[in-house]
């Protein structure tokens, strides 16, 4: 096993606004090779629903969040589209019942998570997706301003947020 130092100084992510590139997303994912372009570039468009696509996203770096957006986009495309030329299963949720005599399917959500993850854990790209973005879900704290200008007008010191910002 060898091992990589890490680098004197941290990264700095890479700014900007993922394009959805079919040919890329269909080498990474080729259970999608038969989907048309066209119905994977919509796909797309509505992981983007899911997913914030600009510079104000959550997801700074836009190479994690393109590989996060393709995550989505192959879960949307097996939902809608369905996987190796298959047309998609129609059932909504997890199937947690089956029979062979007289074939019968009973599917649902678990009662043990969240609607998300149960949305999410239909396939296994959303499964994906979902423990990817976990640290994105959790609570994040803002501090205020380090230089305290605070309330709406000079000598209001109510506490932050509740002022404007002011002068300072």
């Amino acid at each position: 096993m060898s091992i990589d130092p890490c680098p004197s100084s941290t990264p700095v992510p890479e700014r900007g606004i993922v394009v959805f590139d079919a040919t890329e997303f269909k080498a990474a994912y080729p259970a999608f090779a038969t989907v048309a372009d066209a119905l994977l570039e919509a796909d797309f468009g509505i992981a983007t629903i899911f997913l914030n696509n600009s510079c104000c996203s959550i997801v700074q770096d836009a190479n994690l969040r393109q590989q996060l957006l393709y995550m989505l986009t192959a879960h949307i495309a097996q939902l809608l589209q369905g996987a190796n030329g298959a047309a998609p299963s129609g059932i909504v949720g997890r199937v947690d019942k089956a029979q062979e005599g007289s074939v019968s399917v009973s599917a649902g959500y678990a009662s043990v998570m969240s609607m998300s993850a149960a949305y999410f854990t239909q396939t296994p790209y959303g499964a994906m997706f979902w423990q990817a973005t976990a640290a994105f879900r959790s609570f994040r704290y803002i501090a205020p301003p380090a230089n305290a200008c605070i309330g709406p007008f000079p000598g209001n010191f109510g506490p932050y947020p509740r002022g404007g910002g002011g002068c300072c």
